[in-house]
């Protein structure tokens, strides 16, 4: 199905030639060591038999910044098609179907096979997933019935696990299919990614006590519900801040990666045992609660914003990153129109209704604001 549209964005030189047993002529000039055959020299002769028929084949760009165009474009592509299957899926798995599937895929064995149950999950996402050849889009498409709740967190954990272990086999296959030379060492690579994700399932699953990430994703789900824009900001420090910061570290030597690293390591260990001790009161009050991170962020938004409210396909900003802070833009508005209240003079009596209105608007802002630091208090401590 999507050959045809890649085949018009990539296409393989076949007349690349690199040194092998069979384009090694002079023993002088190149020769062969086990599955490695080294050269001094490589001369290769081009020969254009037709012209290339990609998108690309009459822009002077080179293929460095091509790549960098397209790169963003297939992550837009991605994420477009991934919350299309959110969307679609919401929309569909309601009513009676809804509550047959949550039936069907909760309901546990029977008493004492009860705990066969999530084996058998293990074993449901595995297949699933080496039939679509793909663990994106099954956790793709998991990730909204458990929004929706039609799957409990309990579940949705080990067809994940099942998820990673079936995604191995398309690296089997692929090794499998390997010429006979190579075959040793492409099946070697292709199990130890098996082997990988067995062990990180027989890490995280068997024992009840050491299944920490459901406990963790259940804790950050009521954190990012309470504070928006921690997802953002979860996002861009694990998948790209960290990873950056550990590799220009190693760049820099070992020293300075265990010198800077170490240090950084014993001090979240420490925070974590605090707070598994529950002693976490004697820290600051930025290491244990994201309150003045989050006074931080609404200081920026109130010097991003402009006019009152920004918005962002047809949504204000303001609710969408902060919907603790201003749950509505008319909150914001009557704000405004306090502040506006206040230029009245005070020099004009035969205005005396005028004025009463005035101070109803003015109580009216004032319960609003009060609702509003009720509902960020609640959120705070359903967090906490």
């Amino acid at each position: 199905m999507t050959h045809p549209l890649t085949k018009r964005i990539v296409q393989a030189l076949s007349n690349v030639t690199v040194p092998s047993r069979d384009s090694c002529t002079s023993p002088n000039l190149c020769w062969t060591d086990g599955n490695m055959t080294w050269t001094l020299m490589h001369i290769v002769y081009e020969k254009n038999l037709k012209k290339c028929k990609h998108l690309f084949v009459d822009v002077k760009l080179s293929d460095s910044s091509i790549g960098l165009i397209l790169l963003p474009l297939s992550l837009l592509v991605l994420c477009t098609c991934l919350i299309l299957i959110v969307k679609v899926l919401t929309s569909v798995l309601k009513g009676q179907v809804a509550a047959v599937i949550k039936k069907t895929i909760n309901t546990d064995f029977p008493s004492h096979f009860a705990w066969l149950t999530g084996y058998l999950a293990i074993l449901v996402g595995a297949g699933i997933t080496f039939l679509v050849q793909s663990s994106s889009v099954f956790t793709s498409t998991i990730t909204p019935l458990v929004g929706i709740g039609v799957i409990s967190l309990e579940r949705a954990y080990p067809l994940t696990l099942g998820s990673n272990i079936g995604t191995t086999t398309t690296a089997i296959l692929a090794a499998l299919a390997s010429p006979g030379n190579t075959l040793q060492y492409s099946v070697q690579i292709a199990l130890c990614h098996f082997l990988f994700n067995i062990s990180g399932v027989l890490l995280w699953y068997p024992v009840p006590f050491t299944r920490l990430p459901i406990r963790l994703a259940r804790s950050l789900g009521y954190i990012t519900a309470t504070y928006r824009w921690f997802a953002i900001f979860y996002l861009v420090s694990c998948f790209f801040l960290m990873p950056l910061a550990v590799f220009g570290l190693s760049l820099a030597g070992w020293a300075v990666l265990l010198g800077v690293g170490v240090p950084m390591i014993l001090v979240i260990f420490i925070i974590m045992s605090l707070w598994a001790f529950e002693v976490h009161h004697i820290l600051p009050l930025w290491m244990r609660s994201l309150e003045p991170w989050d006074d931080l962020v609404t200081r920026f938004m109130d010097k991003s914003c402009w006019d009152g409210c920004c918005y962002y396909v047809g949504i204000c900003c303001r609710v969408v990153l902060l919907p603790w802070k201003w749950c509505f833009c008319e909150s914001w508005q009557l704000k405004r129109d306090e502040e506006k209240v206040k230029e009245v003079p005070d020099n004009v009596p035969e205005q005396s209704e005028n004025t009463e209105v005035v101070t109803d608007n003015s109580q009216t802002s004032a319960q609003t604001q009060e609702k509003i630091e009720e509902m960020k208090i609640s959120h705070s401590s359903i967090a906490l």
